[in-house]
This record gives C-alpha cells, structure tokens and sequence, in this order.
C-alpha cells in the first residue's frame, strides 16, 4: 500500500463517522 491508498482510506472513513454521527447526534453539529 502506498501512502496515497492510506489516505484515501483515512479520509473515507472520516466521512463515513461523520455523516453516522450527524444522522445520530445532528445537535453535535449546530
């Protein structure tokens, strides 16, 4: 795996956590 995969990954992951919190927890974000 190269560094650019690694990234990739990382920030899809980010977006998947994020858009589960905001449908659980939407007061977290405004």
């Amino acid at each position: 795996m190269n560094i650019l995969d690694i990234a990739a990954g990382l920030i899809t992951l980010a977006l998947l956590i994020y858009l589960f919190i905001s449908l659980l927890k939407p007061e977290w974000f405004g």
